[in-house]
């Protein structure tokens, strides 16, 4: 017998469906609140991060359900090495098995899923890195769906590690320092090319996003969206929710645009150049005071 609760979560996220009409591209996931989770429950720290990776498979579904073409999950930053021995061991098992269950997985070989590695992979045990190597080579191949997985990573080292890269690239001569562009930047962050990330979800209930993917979330002003629910908790509602912050930040956008350019039109019009200039500059836009707030 269905439950009520279940009858009005359905009903919900076909209200949630409805207010969707186009999806982000690619979606970074903050996946905090495992070890709350399990201590909530009385449970070890392990037993929380294999509950939440049971999360991650479903949220892969939900990927493909809504044409989302690229997700990001930060699976173990640089500050996770700090976490005690015990734990980290325990995580790095889990890592293994979990990357090498997807690289073999049914499911990753008929949807044409590209594993890619993003972060210092190096800094990490010898069975981690050859779960990642044997993920991304048995799947290299594909690229209907792209699954980056976060590891050892940091913001900052990537982008520092991106800025001394190009420093020795024009001391020695080979890139001229005019040359510099967002694409040159983009060639020497990673092997293979990321999308500019669209929205960035965080659960477990803290408003930070860590320091993850600055290039490609930052430089590109992705809608964030924060939620309460621990990773193991977070449902195909929360995520609904979060794609519909997208879509709503998408489409403040396009009204705010749109009343920019008729407000361009009117000053052309009525041969107001230096007010059109103003417009086109942001400097004096009538219709910016009426745009939509972002959804939180």
């Amino acid at each position: 017998m269905v439950s009520l609760r279940n009858l009005t979560s359905r009903a919900y996220e076909k209200l949630l469906l409805r207010e969707i009409d186009d999806g982000p591209a690619h979606v970074a996931v903050i996946q905090d609140g495992n070890r709350r989770y399990a201590r909530k429950r009385g449970e070890d720290a392990s037993d929380g991060h294999r509950a939440g990776a049971h999360t991650t498979e479903q949220v892969l579904d939900w990927c493909e359900e809504l044409g989302i073409e690229e997700l990001t999950l930060y699976a173990f930053s640089t500050e996770n090495f700090n976490r005690p021995a015990e734990e980290r061991r325990a995580l790095y098992d889990l890592l293994r098995e979990k990357l090498t269950e997807f690289a073999d997985a049914d499911r990753v070989h008929e949807g044409g899923v590209s594993i890619r590695i993003l972060g210092n992979v190096e800094a990490l045990p010898g069975r981690v890195q050859e779960a990642a190597r044997y993920a991304e080579r048995r799947t290299r191949e594909y690229d209907t769906f792209v699954l980056n997985i976060a590891l050892a990573y940091g913001g900052r080292a990537e982008l520092l590690g991106v800025a001394r890269d190009v420093t020795c690239a024009v001391a020695e001569g080979g890139l001229p320092a005019e040359e510099i562009d967002v694409e040159e930047i983009d060639r020497r962050l990673y092997d293979d090319e990321v999308r500019d990330v669209d929205l960035i979800i965080r659960t477990g209930g803290d408003e930070r996003t860590s320091n993850f993917l600055p290039w490609h979330a930052n430089g590109n002003e992705a809608a964030v969206f924060f939620c309460a629910p621990y990773w193991p908790e977070f449902s195909r509602v929360d995520f609904l929710r979060a794609v519909r912050t997208y879509h709503h930040r998408e489409s403040s956008w396009r009204r705010t645009r749109s009343r920019r350019a008729l407000t361009l039109i009117r000053a052309l019009s009525d041969a107001d150049l230096p007010k059109a200039r103003d417009v086109i500059d942001g400097e004096t836009d009538p219709a910016s005071e009426a745009a939509t707030p972002i959804e939180r």
